[in-house]
């Protein structure tokens, strides 16, 4: 008998489908997430409020407070993604995040005209509320921070009756109006606006004493700029209240002052020198690993370190181990590096 060769049939390639199904609708495609900006409001002269329509294959009953989207541009023809923080998700299903105009992608985003379509990813992250409520809780937020602690706040507010403090320290007010608001409904709810134009406040043990008295016996969650997340993250270490504390990072910030660091991919065969965190550095050498939010979230830029000694720049945590998985986006080199990429 001879051999029969069994037929299979070829599948379709997802690139495909998805490339006629834009032609019907703009955000029509089989598996990918992709969003319609549908509206836009204006919080502040740099920080805007964009209303995004995602298609059918969005999840937001999967969504928390607290996580955020990675949102995908392409600019010049190169893919771009950077995380934003979700603001609210409406009864519809539309999402809402906050932009600051500080970077080439989020300048994108909030010029893109109305109807223009983006490339999303569900909602991802770890900074969320701890499940067990019932206790006190105590938020502090600056600048764009405040759009991920605005969303725990509102959470925060239906899920206990406990006190709930919020310090935002800010130079334009975005939802100010809404915090207020907030304030009349909820009783346990205290909001202390920090305009740091007016007054240049900064976060300390004596202003936390001063405001929220208890604050050593509440959970603490913390989104903001570099200085303000340093300060709380040094004076919970110094109280021994550490456990207390959830930060969500939204600008990594690289020492400075070490010194630049030979860094080896062994796969490909390359060496450059890393000055910043190791992503951007390798960027800089011309190679393009793999990456995603760039900022710790997702784990599309996770790789083995063979050998040497990297710091983590949101922690501070310090990695001598061989054959470890790390982040290359929050990783800076401190000693000579082998990676195996």
């Amino acid at each position: 008998m001879g051999n029969h060769v069994q037929y299979k049939p070829e599948w379709i390639r997802e690139d495909f489908v998805d490339f006629i199904a834009e032609k019907v609708h703009p955000t029509w495609a089989w598996k990918r997430v992709k969003a319609q900006l549908f509206a836009r409001k204006v919080l502040s002269a740099d920080f805007i409020q964009l209303q995004l329509r995602p298609n059918q294959n969005f999840r937001p009953e999967k969504a928390q407070s607290g996580q955020s989207l990675l949102i995908t541009v392409v600019i010049a023809g190169v893919r771009q993604q950077r995380s934003y923080s979700i603001v609210d998700i409406l009864g519809n299903g539309d999402v809402l995040i906050a932009v600051k105009q500080q970077g080439t992608v989020s300048n994108v985003l909030t010029n893109s005209a109305l109807g223009s379509v983006v490339e999303i990813s569900q909602a991802q992250g770890e900074f969320v509320l701890n499940q067990r409520s019932g206790t006190a809780m105590l938020f502090l937020a600056s600048g764009s921070g405040i759009t991920a602690i605005y969303a725990l706040v509102k959470q925060a507010l239906k899920s206990t009756e406990q006190p709930i403090d919020l310090l935002y320290f800010n130079r334009d007010n975005a939802y100010h109006t809404e915090l207020e608001a907030l304030t009349a409904q909820y009783p346990q709810f205290k909001y202390h606006p920090l305009n740091t134009l007016q007054n240049s406040q900064h976060l300390t043990e004596q202003l936390l004493q001063q405001l929220v008295p208890d604050y050593q016996r509440r959970e603490c969650y913390v989104c903001g700029a570099h200085n303000m997340m340093q300060s709380v993250q040094q004076l919970y270490v110094n109280q021994s209240i550490s456990h207390l504390l959830k930060m969500e990072y939204f600008k990594i910030q690289i020492d400075q002052s070490l010194e630049a660091q030979p860094v080896t991919f062994l796969r490909a065969q390359q060496e450059f020198l890393a000055t910043d965190n190791l992503l951007e550095s390798a960027e800089k050498a011309g190679l393009k690993p793999a990456h995603g939010c760039r900022m710790g979230i997702c784990n599309t830029c996770s790789c083995t370190k063979v050998q040497g000694v990297v710091r983590n720049v949101l922690t501070g945590e310090i990695d001598e181990q061989s054959n470890t998985q790390i982040k290359l986006c929050i990783s800076q080199a401190i000693s000579p590096v082998v990676i195996n990429l």
